[in-house]
């Protein structure tokens, strides 16, 4: 099953809005930090379920990819991978020494939006902040996944803290210094948060980031399964400063093209300082839901773990954008095209726990 898959239902742009900053919290408060904080360390999650992998050979090509990633970032913060106990002898094999195996079952792969959010306050306490994970609006078996953050906050010992929120932290993106970004089709969504007014979820997503202020983009609903999640367009490299990922001639009557286009315009016009990376013109997979993003990249301790697709000259565009963004890190890309395929990349597969 393919996350971005073309459904039959129109999709549905329109313009950014932003709100007025809210008073900042308490220093007491948790908030989330900026992804280039110091981890702790990453989690990840390992793909084993058969509905959502019905073809073993691409299953086995896929937790291949989650195995890069994580014996990558292993060199530099520690991996916790989470896996039924039945599955860790086959992902051991795969899996480097540095990388460690919790008993805790899963479904699919993607920890950013079903795995644990991490907040921290200002005497350094950690928790978990609970959005509650449903399958991106019941699009997928999810009865393991929806228990993750749980179960994880439970060996861990640390307080869950609920939002009262539905929906994937794939579908916001912080800087950690008090600034959010969203589609409002991830959110704003009866597939999550039925009888919620925006108003409402927006006062509850900077409750539960920590953060004051926040933009939203009307995004697309009903075009794949995430419908449209920020992180795989919009990134913060810092405070007031975002890298984009649009295509280099954009098809007007893309819908996914013409609400990239916007949230750049007003991301612009708000006085954020955005640069453009390039998406591929000659990646090696050609199918239409392929996602080819520089933008869904990781930031972990001491590098930058992202995604290259075969074209040599914007892979060399991002892979300079990304050294300017966060220079003094070493810059990784891999090849995570089973990833793409599922319409997903780096960022979706992995979840960072901030150091105290």
């Amino acid at each position: 099953m393919l996350r971005r898959r073309l459904l039959k239902t129109a999709g549905s742009f329109g313009a950014l809005s932003v709100t007025a900053p809210r008073a900042p919290l308490a220093a007491s408060g948790f908030y989330v930090p900026a992804e280039e904080a110091p981890h702790t360390q990453t989690f990840m999650q390992w793909p084993v379920h058969r509905r959502v992998y019905p073809d073993p050979v691409f299953l086995e090509m896929t937790q291949r990819a989650i195995a890069d990633i994580a014996n990558t970032i292993a060199a530099f913060e520690p991996v916790t991978m989470l896996a039924a106990k039945e599955y860790h002898r086959r992902a051991r094999k795969m899996l480097s020494d540095d990388v460690t195996l919790w008993d805790i079952p899963t479904e699919d792969l993607w920890c950013r939006d079903a795995g644990p959010i991490f907040v921290i306050d200002g005497a350094g306490s950690l928790a978990i902040r609970h959005i509650r994970f449903n399958g991106w609006g019941r699009k997928q078996v999810h009865r393991r996944d929806a228990q993750i953050a749980q179960r994880v906050a439970q060996r861990l010992g640390l307080e869950l803290l609920p939002s009262g929120l539905v929906g994937e932290a794939g579908g916001v993106e912080q800087d950690g210094h008090g600034l959010l970004m969203a589609h409002a089709s991830s959110w704003v969504n009866d597939n999550r948060n039925p009888g919620l007014s925006r108003a409402k979820i927006e006062d509850r997503l900077l409750t539960a980031y920590g953060a004051r202020r926040m933009i939203w983009s009307e995004g697309v609903w009903g075009e794949d399964i995430t419908d449209y999640h920020i992180d795989s367009l919009a990134r913060f490299t810092g405070p007031r400063q975002v890298l984009i990922n649009l295509p280099e001639r954009p098809d007007p009557i893309d819908p996914f093209h013409a609400a990239a286009i916007q949230t750049h315009d007003r991301l612009v016009a708000e006085g954020l300082d955005v640069e453009v990376i390039t998406e591929p013109e000659r990646p090696r997979v050609r199918t239409p839901d392929f996602v080819a993003s520089y933008a869904n990249y990781y930031v972990c301790n001491g590098a930058v773990i992202a995604a290259q697709f075969g074209d040599d000259r914007t892979d060399a565009i991002a892979r300079n954008a990304l050294a300017r963004h966060y220079p003094g890190r070493e810059i990784i890309l891999l090849n995570v095209d089973p990833l793409g395929e599922m319409g997903g990349g780096i960022h979706c597969a992995t979840q960072q726990m901030p150091a105290p």
